[in-house]
């Protein structure tokens, strides 16, 4: 085994891991087929069942997962008595938006005079899947496996519709694993390795609201008309308050957290923020991204400012996303949203809502045999020492993992950083990054499987709960 190989061989392996992003990011699989084609997606699936297969994984197949998408699972032994390592990645995108917004199109991976590779998924997280795939060729050209290596690649995370944690729970055999690296975060600034200690929830709800039987002519009525979109205005403006926190009733806005520090210059130029324009919210900006609730209108359906009419609106209708803090259960979350939105309506307004869906935030444990391996991997590639960070966002698979399997211990990293500009148009990846990052992956791999049997005396190997995480309805 030689682990000063591993550098060469990842740089060796970076033009073929561009030209897979670029096949890759050409599929428009975005899991939403009122967007795109389910089509494009079943091809995404498709590619990486055969990349997988001409790697030599074994037991590699496509999974019906009960929210009508695919998921793709592949699997590599390693020495008898090894630990196993579970990668996990995501081949479902988010939608490009306004493609016309893109300097370069969004399916079509494109270098530009920067040096970052654009294209939709780059980073998120069509590149994490790249990126366990240079990490493994890269130690299976220096030296035997040393793990063995599960390998999933998710299809709807995006969408978050809850068919692979539902099939987790369903069949927890398939992915019972030591330690399981999820790929889908990042770094907090590119050549600053960082792992992500905890994730917010997330709730996501379609709130209706109906005042008429039919719109009215706003100057015969007006005035005295209840009119559903005010309505709805009134109830989205009673979600947060004058200075912007998140206030629903029966949620506290309080969370704090005790790490890493984030600067609000660094925010703000994160955040692409426009000059004058002030911060929502009190505190520090890590307590309010990583540790507190966070309200976001996510749309509204009402008639457009293009072929508007005179009229009083009968009928409005919004998406409310609320990311749920560590430490809340996001069914209790959701519960106080819907709740609050139904007292705060005005003129007793008919008010009706749906669950879209949902997920638990995340907590890890730092303290673990996997973290400190992945420092030492990370001390390696990047020269420096890890940061350990928080994440506002949500993976809600990693709870139905916890859960499922209470023994494995869970690292996120991956390759956003805040240049990725992960959902939103112009998205990249830094390809200094996929390397550095492909080279910790093989540097962790290796060190976990070479200080494992040192806690196999307190750990029970390959433990399974019996349990049932995950609800959309």
């Amino acid at each position: 085994m030689n682990s000063f190989a591993l550098p060469q061989a990842i740089r060796a392996l970076m033009p073929q891991a561009k030209a897979e992003l670029a096949e890759l990011v050409a599929y428009r699989s975005v899991a939403d087929p009122l967007q795109f084609p389910r089509e494009e997606c079943e091809k995404a699936a498709g590619w990486i069942v055969e990349t997988m297969k001409a790697e030599g994984m074994q037991d590699v197949m496509l999974i019906d997962t009960p929210d009508g998408t695919q998921s793709v699972y592949g699997y590599l032994p390693g020495p008898e008595g090894a630990p196993t390592v579970l990668l996990y990645a995501h081949y479902d995108v988010q939608p490009p938006l306004e493609e016309a917004a893109w300097v370069t199109p969004p399916f079509e991976l494109t270098e530009r005079e920067d040096g970052r590779w654009y294209g939709r998924g780059a980073a998120d997280c069509k590149g994490g899947l790249i990126m366990h795939l240079t990490a493994l060729r890269a130690l299976r050209a220096t030296g035997p496996l040393p793990v063995t290596v599960k390998i999933i690649v998710e299809g709807s995370e995006e969408q978050a519709t809850g068919g692979l944690q539902r099939y987790v729970e369903a069949h927890p055999e398939l992915l019972i694993a030591d330690a399981v690296v999820i790929g889908d975060s990042g770094n907090f600034r590119a050549g600053l390795p960082s792992v992500t200690a905890s994730l917010r929830g997330v709730s996501v709800i379609e709130v209706s609201v109906n005042t008429l039987k039919g719109d009215l002519h706003s100057g015969q009525f007006g005035g005295a008309a209840p009119d559903a979109l005010a309505a709805l205005v009134r109830m989205l403006d009673s979600l947060m308050d004058e200075d912007g926190n998140t206030a629903i009733d029966g949620l506290p806005s309080s969370g704090t957290w005790d790490g890493l520090e984030y600067t609000e210059d660094a925010f703000r130029e994160d955040a692409r923020m426009l000059d004058g324009v002030a911060l929502r919210g009190n505190g520090p900006i890590a307590d309010r991204v990583w540790a507190r609730h966070a309200l976001t209108i996510l749309g509204i359906e009402c008639p457009g400012v293009t072929g508007w009419t005179p009229s009083v609106q009968s009928s409005a209708k919004a998406v409310v996303g609320l990311r749920v803090a560590p430490g809340t259960d996001a069914a209790v979350a959701e519960t106080a949203l819907v709740n609050h939105l139904k007292s705060a309506a005005p003129w007793g307004a008919c008010v009706s809502t749906k669950a879209l869906g949902q997920g638990q935030p995340f907590q890890a444990d730092i303290t673990s045999p996997a973290y400190t391996a992945m420092a030492d991997a990370m001390r390696t590639a990047y020269g420096r020492d890890m940061v350990v960070m928080g994440h506002g966002g949500s993976i809600p698979l990693c709870n139905t993992l916890q859960a499922v399997y209470p023994e494995a211990e869970i690292l996120l990293i991956g390759l956003s950083d805040p240049q990725a500009q992960i959902h939103a148009v112009n998205e990249s990846v830094d390809p200094a990054e996929l390397e550095s990052m492909s080279l910790t992956e093989a540097l962790y791999l290796r060190g976990y499987a070479e200080n494992f049997s040192s806690s196999l005396p307190t750990r029970e190997h390959g433990r399974v709960a019996t349990v049932a995480t995950w609800r959309l309805e």
